[in-house]
């Protein structure tokens, strides 16, 4: 009897201290009260130089209000818009789903690189600060997750964009919300799914992090599963992993994606020397946008 009421002990005690949804999501490291872009002065991934520079009056930022089919009210979420608005209805859109830490000043560089594919704002790039991130309200959940991206996704549709010319791209966490609303019926059906380091699900992940055989569940209430979602997914596959990544092993998470996809087209990058976020330093900028821009205009 000691020795079982000793084991749910250690159970009970590796359940609370190693909870994955709060190492997840892990929005508020920063808090900020303003978004400030290309002025923001914290940590990020990279810098680019300045002939990466979007106009101005190419840069929106604005709300959306975002509910899960669970919910009663809705939530008020940040975007970003980069490019002309006007033009929606008839230009192509990289819907850009950001990782797991931090907020959009983080990522802006991300998305800033992404708008100066094949030509400055070639193509329109959306972005969004998921609900806790940011300036968005409320907590991240996995569902809440899914709906913030799909409110973006209501919003270019109301403004004429098309799903033949709506692509998404999924950095890290947001591997989850690019996958399933690629596979699923939402507001939209993106034509493109591009992935960076993506991870295979939150079960793979409890492995890696525990280093022991249990259950996720005894870890996380999350249900993402990548790995089992892309088999659903038929429209052309972009990945791209770096094989030195030390937070989403390539070959446990990755490459599970990657070698599941069952769809149209895919092509795969496994990057030498890039970890889990330094893929565009290590290839190189221009490197980066020539094989994201041929995938998007040719695949």
């Amino acid at each position: 009897m000691k020795k079982l009421y000793f084991i749910a002990l250690i159970i009970t005690s590796l359940t609370s201290c190693l909870r994955l949804d709060d190492n997840l999501f892990n929005p508020n490291i920063t808090k900020i009260t303003e978004y400030k872009l290309d002025n923001y002065t914290g940590d990020t991934d990279f810098r680019l130089d300045v002939s990466y520079q979007i106009p101005d009056s190419l840069i929106h930022i604005f709300q959306l209000s975002s509910q899960a089919p669970d919910e009663s009210g809705a939530t008020q979420i940040y975007a970003i818009y980069t490019g002309s608005i006007n033009r929606i209805a008839i230009d192509t859109v990289i819907m850009y789903c950001h990782g797991n830490a931090e907020h959009m000043d983080f990522y802006w560089q991300r998305a800033k690189l992404l708008a100066n594919i094949k030509s400055k704002n070639r193509f329109g790039v959306l972005m969004i600060d998921y609900r806790g991130y940011g300036l968005s309200e409320g907590k991240p959940t996995e569902d809440g997750l899914y709906a913030d991206v799909d409110a973006a996704l209501k919003w270019l549709k109301n403004k004429g964009l098309t799903d033949n010319r709506l692509v998404i791209y999924g950095f890290s966490m947001g591997s989850a919300p690019a996958t399933k609303l690629s596979a699923g019926n939402y507001s939209m059906k993106p034509c493109k799914l591009l992935l960076e380091a993506p991870f295979a699900s939150a079960e793979v992940m409890v492995q890696d992090a525990s280093g022991l055989v249990m259950p996720g569940a005894f870890f996380t209430d999350l249900k993402i599963d990548n790995a089992e979602q892309i088999k659903k997914v038929q429209q052309p596959f972009f990945w791209i992993h770096g094989e030195d990544d030390n937070f989403l092993n390539i070959d446990t998470h990755g490459a599970v994606v990657y070698n599941n996809y069952n769809g149209s087209y895919k092509e795969a990058h496994r990057i030498k020397g890039a970890g889990h976020s330094t893929i565009p330093q290590t290839v190189g900028f221009q490197n980066y946008l020539n094989a994201l821009g041929e995938f998007i205009t040719q695949h």
